[in-house]
């Protein structure tokens, strides 16, 4: 590892490890379905991640509103139809409009009474793992955290959601539009911390977007792990700490940019190989550049003290983002009924959040 990591990687290792502890509460408190639990939670929900309460279920009342409002107050999209069969929406046309198929974007949303029950949920539970984060790291420590990381938001823009959005095609992170969005709130302070981390994230990745031909995701958690001589692509997932869906995909865009091959096995192996070509090493040297560089670039725009002090407040609590390493893991150990229990624990956070439509696990899952 290297001995200094770049700023995303550092606010990624912290709010996937937030994101990762406060799912595994929720999944404790809410009653819901998986493909192990089958017929006897069928009347559960369908279990999805923190992203999906910040970009859908927390700004849906009781009374309904309209998907386009939503979008409007998330600052970003969500999956909709996901949403609906999983049984945390439904949808009807709004009163007065006659139209024999309105549009999805004027539809009437409302929230199930499991939808509802969830909002609830969520609601006690951000606090509650940011108060478990007070508890664990000390007060001064998160105290510290949250004001660095308040200084780096309140020099962005004020359109930037609360999470990190779903990834669009190529992994690429969107940005929001201002004239259909609402510009957040100013009250820094009363943010839940994986929003102020989201935020400054998203920044960063915005930013690295615009100058390179690979998105940060792919850069980050893909073409960082893969070495000149090849790697196996079992071993993928874990090196980087994502899924093996994830994975697929970024090595399907990588595949058609010419920038890897993934080869048949070996004679004597049973293992494909994932081999970077010339045009890939050149894009990942230039994505190892292009990070430094705009740290460097925000060191002239927001001050040196205003990085560093965010970097002293991250560095201790992540370390190297690994099982045995980072203090983060203390509170990712989930209940023995959760399903993350059922997997191997994870050997590194993401360097980067692989937010999927899939449910928006911060790991890709």
């Amino acid at each position: 590892m290297p001995s200094r990591l770049p700023l995303p990687t550092l606010l990624s290792f912290a709010l996937v490890a937030f994101t990762i502890e406060a799912d595994n509460e929720s999944e404790r408190r809410i009653p819901h379905r998986t493909t192990r639990h089958g017929k006897s939670a069928a009347r559960g929900l369908w279990l999805t991640s923190m992203a999906m309460w910040f970009n859908c279920m927390r700004w849906v009342p009781e009374q309904g509103i309209t998907a386009r409002e939503v979008e409007r107050l998330a600052r970003t999209k969500t999956n909709w139809d996901g949403m609906r069969r999983w049984g945390y929406i439904c949808f009807e046309p709004s009163p007065g409009d006659d139209r024999p198929k309105p549009p999805p974007s004027s539809l009437l949303v409302r929230a199930t009474a499991r939808g509802r029950f969830v909002h609830e949920v969520w609601q006690a539970v951000l606090p509650e793992i940011e108060a478990r984060w007070r508890e664990r790291f000390g007060k001064k420590a998160i105290g510290q955290l949250r004001a660095a990381l308040a200084v780096m938001v309140g020099h962005q823009s004020p359109y930037l959601p609360d999470c990190m959005p779903i990834l669009k095609y190529g992994l690429v992170s969107e940005a929001p539009k201002p004239q259909k969005a609402e510009a957040a709130r100013s009250d820094l302070a009363s943010l839940p911390l994986p929003a102020l981390l989201a935020r400054v994230l998203l920044a960063f990745a915005l930013e690295f977007e615009r100058d390179s031909a690979v998105s940060l995701a792919i850069c980050a958690n893909i073409l960082r792990v893969i070495d000149d001589a090849g790697t196996a692509v079992r071993e993928l997932p874990e090196r980087s700490g994502v899924s093996r869906e994830a994975i697929a995909m970024a090595l399907g865009f990588l595949t058609k940019r010419g920038c890897v091959k993934v080869q048949a096995p070996a004679q004597g192996s049973p293992f494909k190989v994932v081999r970077l070509t010339p045009k890939g090493i050149i894009v990942q040297d230039a994505a190892s550049k292009l990070l430094a560089e705009i740290e460097h670039r925000w060191m002239e725009r927001y001050g040196n003290p205003a990085l560093e002090t965010l970097r002293k407040a991250l560095e201790p609590l992540v370390a190297d983002g690994t099982l045995g390493h980072s203090p983060l893991y203390r509170g990712l150990a989930p209940h023995p009924e959760c399903w993350r229990a059922q997997l191997p624990q994870s050997l590194t956070l993401p360097h980067y959040p692989m937010v999927l439509h899939r449910g928006g696990y911060p790991d890709g899952s």
